[in-house]
């Protein structure tokens, strides 16, 4: 599988496959979730210099990284604080802890509901898609998403309910949205993901 990344001066992304042994409603996460959210002394620390990199990468089309849409990794790191983290399923818990230590946004979807040839560009103006499954939408005009032939699904704030993981879900793809600002943070996420991703079964 290839992904056409179009030309950006900060992006540094790298993207993985995981396959999973079964269904992610089969599929076991972290017994001890919360405390992974709450680690200490994990692999990867953010930082204020982390926060500010990732705004500045989502900022170079236009983007306004602000209020609702500020990074997940920052709305992770939100959630943690005012206790609101919880498991959804294996592969997406793994993406969470990976996001909420590296500072890095990540995006997880069902590979089987892409569509088409994929690529990384930064959306045109007044581009939207649904997030939820109550319909509620994200206009993501100048950030750089993950688009398949039908738009963007998936991008550093929030992701589309049109390839979001559920419980039938065996493969996904997952994408690191890492800057070169921050030099090697990018490859040191996804090692650290794909190992977590393999605790759980799954190969990347």
């Amino acid at each position: 599988m290839e992904i056409t990344i179009e030309a950006h001066p900060l992006l540094d992304a790298a993207s993985f496959v995981s396959a999973w042994p079964n269904t992610l409603g089969q599929t076991p996460s972290f017994a001890d979730l919360l405390e992974r959210f709450g680690q200490e002394n994990p692999p990867m620390e953010s930082s204020d210099l982390v926060r500010l990199n990732v705004r500045d990468l989502l900022r170079h089309g236009g983007f306004k990284p602000t209020g609702r849409s500020k990074p997940a990794s920052e709305y992770l790191l939100k959630a943690r604080t005012n206790d609101r983290l919880g498991g959804i399923n294996a592969a997406v818990d793994v993406c969470n802890v990976v996001s909420l230590h590296s500072g890095l946004p990540i995006s997880v979807v069902d590979l089987d509901k892409t569509r088409g040839a994929l690529r990384l560009a930064i959306a045109a103006p007044e581009t939207r898609y649904i997030f939820n499954p109550s319909g509620q939408e994200i206009d993501v005009s100048g950030l750089i998403c993950l688009f398949d032939a039908r738009g963007p699904i998936a991008g550093p704030v929030k992701d589309s309910q049109a390839t979001k993981t559920h419980d039938g879900t065996v493969s996904t793809l997952s994408v690191v949205w890492g800057t070169v600002s921050l030099p090697g943070r990018t490859q040191a996420a996804v090692d650290w993901y794909r190992s977590l991703t393999a605790s759980l079964g799954g190969q990347t």
